[in-house]
């Protein structure tokens, strides 16, 4: 298994370079194919540019948009062009950001995303990330807002739980896991009903069997909880990428995250691979 297609997803937020970079890293490790998707939040049109005196108006917002779209192609090449990398494409799409990045994962194996940063004019609205999550069917590498950071990762940390939203993350990290110098598992809140006679020795079994040699810790998270714990463990252990399940579902008129996959989202200090 490797990643032969990447995505990236383009808007015009601060750290979309950043986030670029990392998608650039990530292709030139595995020879893939890199995607430049420009996709921002679809906004209401207001009624008044339907009517006849809102012709000029109307034109005026398409002129905006296209400039929007513009800039993020130019942001994308010229990324590119100065990494030096060949093979990449950049697409735009008018759709809703969420729509756009969906239909296109669907012919990639990874996305990458950036995290949100509350009142951050990034053309795309506070709920992109989770609903863009839910929907893509592939696995999220997620680059936190803050900071500079460089692929593939040599230090992984996998939070794991036995359940199927960790079992498709590590799956899906198989590619980065075994070109990873250092890999640690840390299954949380142990039992045999969930892990099996012994709590973690088949997740480590597995990873060997894929030539990825793991060091499986047990954590009780009573006194904090899970996602604050995995951040501490990221930076006691020198981590660069966490590999976790992202947990949630949509209902009628809300979206309900887990606790853990919101608090990563929320706080996260190295990037993330998330597959729901």
């Amino acid at each position: 298994m490797t990643y032969k297609t990447i995505l990236v997803h383009v808007d015009f937020g601060p750290q979309c370079k950043e986030r670029i970079n990392v998608a650039i890293d990530t292709a030139r490790a595995f020879d893939a194919h890199l995607v430049g998707v420009h996709a921002l939040s679809a906004e209401p049109v207001p009624s008044y540019l339907h009517t006849e005196g809102g012709v000029e108006l109307r034109q005026a917002y398409d002129r905006a948009r296209k400039a929007l779209t513009k800039e993020g192609e130019e942001l994308f090449r010229s990324t590119v062009d100065k990494a030096g990398y060949a093979k990449s494409e950049f697409r735009a799409s008018e759709d809703d950001a969420v729509d756009a990045v969906a239909l296109n994962a669907r012919y990639a194996d990874l996305v990458v995303a950036g995290q949100q940063k509350d009142n951050e004019a990034s053309g795309v609205d506070a709920g992109f990330v989770p609903r863009m999550l839910l929907s893509v069917g592939r696995p999220v590498l997620m680059v936190p807002y803050v900071g500079v950071f460089r692929a593939p990762q040599k230090r992984v940390l996998v939070a794991w739980n036995g359940s199927r939203e960790a079992t498709r993350a590590v799956t899906d990290a198989l590619p980065l896991l075994t070109r990873a110098s250092q890999v640690d598992v840390i299954v949380f809140n142990p039992t045999r009903q969930t892990h099996g006679d012994v709590p973690g020795a088949d997740i480590a079994l597995y990873l060997a069997r894929h030539n990825v040699n793991a060091r499986v810790t047990q954590e009780q998270a009573r006194d904090i909880d899970v996602g604050n714990l995995l951040l501490s463990r990221a930076a006691d252990l020198d981590s660069d990428l966490i590999v976790m399940g992202a947990y949630g579902h949509s209902r009628v008129a809300e979206l309900v995250l887990g606790g853990v996959t919101r608090t990563l989202l929320e706080s996260m200090t190295v990037p993330v691979l998330m597959s729901h």
